[in-house]
């Protein structure tokens, strides 16, 4: 019997970027797997875990990446964002400066990520109302400014979750069908083409496990 998992029409990576502490970790554990992790800590190096949706008709499995939001992990960005083609910059409502340094990330996927990337900004942990110090509004107005979606949502109690995912993986299975129309190849993203994990070796030791946020 074929594995379900091991059938689909596209492959897309998608990579979480922002700075550490802002949920990008749980975000990925609750689109992934339905779980959420209080005690998770720092990531360490990158993960990366799997889940495949239905687009209209097409199944699309996610390859969705998380990495160390910080600065002593610098050095896996180019092979972070190799073969990117969606991208959540993720900040923490309750602190203004994950929100402040939206803009370095976003200068940062320019550099290192393909100039077609596409990318929602992603005000994450909405569930903090009381310690909300980043309005809704000015944050809409940054990802417009920008050309970004934009979504607040809770790993915690999973709100927006599932929308956010959803919402980008479909703007990238849009761009791709409509090349797709054009005449243009998108070898890139069938599952003939070799978007396989790249091995980045983490600075320090994890686990083997898909979890690898604990700290051995």
């Amino acid at each position: 019997m074929t594995n379900r998992e091991d059938e689909y029409d596209y492959l897309f990576k998608v990579v979480l970027i922002g700075d550490s502490g802002v949920g990008k970790s749980n975000l990925l554990s609750r689109f992934t797997r339905n779980e959420f992790n209080l005690e998770s800590k720092s990531t360490i190096g990158v993960e990366f875990a799997t889940r495949s949706i239905q687009v209209e008709g097409k199944t699309v499995k996610a390859q969705i990446w998380d990495t160390a939001g910080q600065e002593r992990y610098r050095a896996i960005t180019s092979a972070y964002y190799r073969g990117a083609v969606g991208a959540l910059l993720v900040y923490d409502i309750a602190k203004h400066l994950t929100y402040e340094n939206a803009e370095r990330w976003l200068k940062e996927l320019q550099d290192h990520a393909d100039s077609n990337i596409v990318i929602m900004l992603v005000g994450n942990k909405s569930d903090l109302r009381h310690l909300r110090a980043v309005p809704t509004d000015e944050a809409r107005a940054f990802a417009e400014k920008h050309g970004l979606s934009f979504l607040e949502t809770s790993a915690l109690d999973s709100s927006n979750v599932e929308l956010a995912f959803q919402t980008i993986l479909t703007a990238i299975y849009n761009i791709v069908s409509q090349r797709q129309m054009s005449g243009r190849t998108d070898s890139d993203f069938s599952p003939a083409s070799n978007v396989v994990p790249i091995s980045v070796e983490p600075t320090q030791t994890s686990s083997s496990k898909g979890s690898c946020c604990q700290n051995n």
